[in-house]
């Protein structure tokens, strides 16, 4: 995934591109004639129109200029300026028309020096929650920034200040100050989206302010893999860059989503955008607003989805809960008895059908709460009560980790029993598996390969992800990584020396 706000990145596999966007000149664009066009004509009928069920409205397009001209001034532009690090002697800074070649600039280097840094800018929107100028938006607009400015719609700016982000959810809150006759928004249930119900989409792509589009809900409840609480709403309204933060309304002018994400090839909408459901908000936004950071639920385990094959070689009747693939050493879960291999199915009276539904259940539990686990293991019922305790920064996860490991140059997972199996190792072997290894990077060129498993950093053993995480935290100072690495039927060091 690639943030919006630096657009020039390589995207990644999937093809997801945060909406906010790096400030810059607008080049080659066409204005397109008005549509004379002001009232649809009405067409021939070629058969009866089948009546609506029984209880139901009979379809029709809503009132799109009704609700741009209700919401559109309770959404803001938003603009941050961060400074970024110039990244070594090949680096080319931005100049007032872009980027300029190296060897314009060298003669004033050697009179005035190397500048180490420089400012970077990007775009966003987000919308005001109440009058006392409180701002919903996603936290890759805010995060890092040294200064934020909000732009109302009536093209007055205001400093504006971070209260509290989440960056597991990307959600942040921002606030303005002593500003009178805010207009704010209404939050909706985004549990009631419907597929297929028409949606609002209200924003500032590449700097165009409170630009409208719309479309309808396309799928609910999408995991993309970017994280352990992905829950999305997709929709085809039209969403680019500098439309993140800003809100998915309903017909009836209530925010359901934040828009947060697009899948693309070409860094343009394709009519495939992501949101985040505003239920999901509502709920954090107490401790955001009190506390400044949310506080989640911690079980201690490494989870997987139970895909038909592994449904069919443990002997189950379906392809239903959460596969744990490991389980972290004195943590809640291992306390409670759970094991490597054990299927949890039902979390707190809540039927578990999918892996990803675990880590958002977890995550909204009470710290210190006792709660029921049932498990399969072998096939048969087991039930264990854990007292949940609380995530920190560094545990747990369920897909590739990220980082300090990709100041290596590499990108990690755990090693499942399956997995090692399927490599020709010992189901019982423990480590962290090299997933994808960067091109041209330090662990590149130290000899590391994808497949290879990582068993020790610095001479500290590495089980799980915490494990790892920590032994790489506290190698933060030194300037090579020793690694111990398992390849098919040898083990081997491999240093790694950090990227500088």
């Amino acid at each position: 995934m690639v943030c919006c706000s630096r657009p020039t990145a390589a995207l990644a596999i999937l093809g997801l591109i945060f909406c906010g966007s790096v400030a810059r000149e607008a080049h080659g664009i066409s204005f397109w004639g008005e549509s004379t066009a002001t009232t649809p004509t009405p067409r021939a009928e070629a058969a009866p129109r089948a009546a609506a069920p029984e209880g139901e409205a009979t379809p029709c397009l809503p009132d799109f200029a009704h609700l741009a001209e209700k919401l559109s001034p309770a959404v803001v532009n938003i603009s941050t300026s961060s400074t970024a690090p110039l990244e070594g002697p090949g680096q080319i800074f931005p100049g007032p028309f872009g980027r300029g070649p190296e060897e314009f600039f060298e003669p004033f280097e050697r009179f005035f020096g190397r500048p180490r840094q420089y400012r970077q800018r990007s775009l966003g929107s987000g919308f005001i929650i109440n009058h006392d100028g409180y701002i919903l938006t996603n936290n890759h607009v805010v995060e890092n920034a040294d200064q934020i400015t909000v732009r109302l719609e009536n093209e007055q700016e205001h400093k504006a200040r971070i209260i509290g982000r989440d960056p597991k959810t990307d959600i942040a809150v921002i606030k303005i100050d002593n500003v009178p006759n805010l207009a704010v928004v209404t939050m909706g249930d985004s549990d009631k989206l419907r597929v297929g119900e028409w949606v609002l989409a209200i924003g500032n792509p590449f700097g165009l302010d409170h630009t409208v589009t719309a479309g309808i809900v396309s799928a609910k409840g999408r995991y993309l893999g970017q994280g352990s609480y992905d829950q999305f709403i997709q929709t085809d309204a039209a969403i680019n860059p500098g439309n993140s933060g800003g809100p998915l309304i309903n017909t009836r002018g209530e925010v359901v989503g934040i828009n947060t994400a697009i899948f693309t090839r070409g860094a343009g909408n394709i009519g495939i955008g992501f949101a985040i459901p505003i239920n999901l908000a509502k709920e954090l936004l107490p401790e955001l607003e009190a506390k400044g950071k949310v506080t989640r639920g911690w079980l201690g385990v490494l989870i997987q989805k139970v895909t038909p094959d592994i449904a069919d070689s443990l002997g189950l009747a379906k392809p239903e809960g959460a596969l744990v693939a490991d389980v972290v050493d004195d943590s809640p879960a291992a306390e409670a008895g759970i094991k490597v291999g054990d299927i949890i199915v039902e979390f707190d009276g809540h039927t578990i059908k999918e892996s990803n539904e675990l880590p958002l259940l977890v995550a909204r539990t009470p710290v210190g709460k006792v709660v029921k686990v049932k498990l399969l293991r072998n096939n048969n019922p087991v039930t264990v009560e854990v007292k949940i305790g609380e995530l920190k920064d560094e545990e747990t996860s369920t897909g590739p980790a990220g980082g300090r490991e990709q100041e290596l140059g590499i990108t990690v997972q755990p090693l499942t029993p399956d997995v090692a199996e399927s490599l020709g190792l010992s189901r019982d072997l423990k480590g962290m598996l090299v997933a994808r290894v960067e091109p041209g990077s330090a662990a590149e060129e130290a000899g590391l390969r994808r497949g290879d498993v990582i068993l020790e950093v610095n001479r500290e053993p590495v089980k799980d992800l915490a494990s790892y995480r920590k032994a790489l935290k506290a190698a933060a100072s030194k300037k090579t990584v020793l690694l111990l690495v398992r390849r098919g039927e040898n083990t081997i060091f491999i240093a790694v020396k950090r990227e500088s």
